[in-house]
Parts: C-alpha cells; structure tokens; sequence
C-alpha cells in the first residue's frame, strides 16, 4: 500500500517533496488546486492508492480532485474540531 499527503501553499511540486519507507509514504507541496489534481494523477500512475489532503483543500478542493482522478483511490482531507477555529485562524491567517 502507498500513502501520498498534499499540502497546498508556496511550494514546487518538482521540489517539494519527501518520503520515506522507499515511497510507501509520500508528502508533495503543490501551489494550487489545478496542480494538485495533475500531482494526484501522476501519483496515482506510480502505484499509489491513497491520497490525504491538507485542511486547505476544504471539501470542494476533495471533490475536485476526486473528480479529476475519476474517484478510482480514496482522497480524504484533514479537518480540525470546530473548538480550535479560533486557533486555526490565528495560525493561517493571511497577513
């Protein structure tokens, strides 16, 4: 079973990227939603069979690139309680 985790902000999806356990388990930072679902078709091509996603993807995000893989792995995104909205923002604010 390989695992790849998206994150989404300032990154080269080129360069930006580790993994472990000779790429069992893969981390790739893409700079926006239509380079994340051509990074998750290519992970897809070299055997990967899980995608999870960042909370910066939000549902819609999940639902696009569920969509741009034809829905043939499972994507799932990261969330947070709704009591640590506050420190969400504060962490991810855009300043």
């Amino acid at each position: 079973m390989k695992y790849a985790y998206l994150i989404m902000g300032r990154y080269d999806e080129k360069t930006d990227r580790a993994e472990i356990q000779d790429g069992k388990a893969r981390i790739v930072g893409v700079k926006d939603l239509e380079t994340a679902c051509t990074v998750a078709n290519e992970l897809i091509k070299e055997g990967v069979n899980c995608i999870e996603l960042c909370g910066g993807f939000g549902s819609a995000g999940a639902k696009a690139i569920i969509e741009a893989t034809g829905n043939e792995i499972p994507i799932g995104y990261i969330t947070h309680l709704p009591e640590q909205d506050e420190l969400y923002a504060k962490v991810f604010s855009k300043k």
